[in-house]
């Protein structure tokens, strides 16, 4: 038996990421190891996962992985926490088609109890009848009880609890509109100032958590049976070495996708900002992140660069990924300064030009018709003088634009790929 829930909201901007970051270093101040999980794709909040708890974040998606999978994640990673919490994504019942890769659905496959989070600001006692329907909407869904944040006062408080006590839902307190809680830039990437600021957020919404949360009665509200871990054979580490750029530009990344390159050899670390010599590899993962907020940087570190086109052209195998692939282009243009020239290994050019929005789920069919996951999120846009060697397409089935370029062993694109089920070396057969 040990504490786990979901931590649930009715919509986005709900509160439920600084209850959840406010947790995490609450129950971790009084010397808990306490797992966090992500419902969903999101490669950004796992990174203030990982400063709340000490830990770091595992996503839970059954539209990246099988179900089988999502529990076998749950159960091993969380086997030697005391506490696990998993913060949902979007509203309680939002998935990539109606409910499927919900933050609810997520919860019943795990069997674990949800607790929702609910912005009160400008409401009071109209709560019940959202209430209502939240706890009946979903027959078997396990609902703990409720949390109230953005409340003005005490007395605001008293009909928020009532609505709770009319609707036989339990309350475990509330969060008040108060400074210092508004969530920090999610494109702030890995720098020392933009892990000030996490910590400094994170530590006011655990002060306000300790202050006017009964977090005993929420533990023990909460205390299920813990997770049953499938028997999974021994593997012994491969003997292929491994290089990931990891830093504040290159930093959006699964920690599945990197325990599964562990099995393939040694894997080492390097970061293209600080201009590290590049390790003895025989494959290079380059993932997304945030290159042109650095592209001047990265752009000055000339000998990197020198090296990475001297690994492609020996036929050296690269993955790049969004930004990792972007930072492989000719240069980035529509940023300060710019345009800056990269790594001039690919055909293409990069720009922040008329940025906007591009977000899904990607199901991606290679050339040799095998079937891969991931998720593209990105706002620049890049021009190329090479075809695509893949098809893909959104979550409905819809095929969309979204390109895959191979040049040599160099595999590059948009799409944030999924392998914690599957054997990435059969991208390049």
């Amino acid at each position: 038996m040990k504490p786990q829930l979901l931590i649930g909201a009715m919509h986005s901007g709900s509160g439920k990421t600084t209850f959840t970051m406010g947790l995490l270093q609450a129950l971790r101040r009084q010397g808990l190891q306490v797992q966090p999980f992500k419902c969903g794709p999101d490669y950004i909040d796992t990174r203030f996962h990982a400063v709340a708890a000490g830990r770091e974040s595992v996503n839970l998606d059954t539209w990246l992985a099988s179900e089988a999978h999502v529990r076998d994640l749950y159960a091993r990673y969380g086997a030697e926490a005391d506490v696990c919490v998993v913060e949902g994504v979007m509203g309680l019942f939002d998935g990539y088609d109606r409910m499927q890769g919900s933050s609810a659905a997520i919860a019943q496959l795990l069997d674990i109890p949800v607790v929702l989070v609910v912005g009160a600001r400008s409401m009071a006692y109209t709560v019940a009848a959202q209430l209502h329907g939240m706890k009946t909407f979903l027959p078997g869904l396990r609902l703990a009880g409720v949390v109230f944040n953005q409340v003005s006062s005490e007395n605001h408080f008293r009909f928020l609890r009532e609505a709770c006590v009319d609707v036989g839902l339990r309350c475990f307190g509330w969060l008040p509109k108060a400074p210092g809680l508004e969530v920090p830039s999610r494109h702030l990437g890995l720098t020392l100032a933009a892990e000030q600021e996490m910590t400094a957020w994170i530590d006011r919404a655990a002060d306000l958590i300790a202050m006017h949360i009964d977090l005993d009665g929420l533990m023990a509200a909460v205390t299920c049976p813990a997770p049953t871990m499938a028997m999974r054979p021994a593997v012994s580490p491969g003997h292929l070495r491994v290089a990931v750029a990891r830093d504040a530009a290159f930093n959006f990344t699964y920690r599945e996708n990197l325990a599964r390159l562990a099995q393939l050899g040694p894997v080492s670390f390097f970061s293209p900002l600080a201009g590290d010599p590049l390790p003895s590899a025989d494959l290079v993962y380059l993932p997304g992140g945030y290159p042109e907020l650095f592209a001047a940087e990265l752009s000055a570190q000339q000998g990197l660069m020198a090296q990475l086109r001297a690994f492609a052209e020996a036929d050296g195998r690269i993955l790049a990924e969004c930004g990792g692939m972007i930072y492989l282009s000719q240069a980035i243009e529509g940023v300060p300064g710019g345009p800056y020239p990269l790594c001039g290994i690919l055909p293409l050019s990069a720009t922040m030009d008329g940025a906007r929005l591009h977000l899904g789920y990607r199901r991606l069919v290679d050339a040799a018709g095998r079937e891969w996951r991931g998720h593209e999120f990105h706002y620049s846009d890049v021009t190329a003088s090479m075809p695509s060697v893949a098809t893909q397409f959104n979550a409905r089935g819809e095929q969309v634009s979204t390109p895959l370029y191979r040049w040599k062993n160099v595999i590059a694109g948009y799409t944030h790929l999924y392998w914690g089920e599957t054997d990435l070396l059969k991208l390049w057969d």
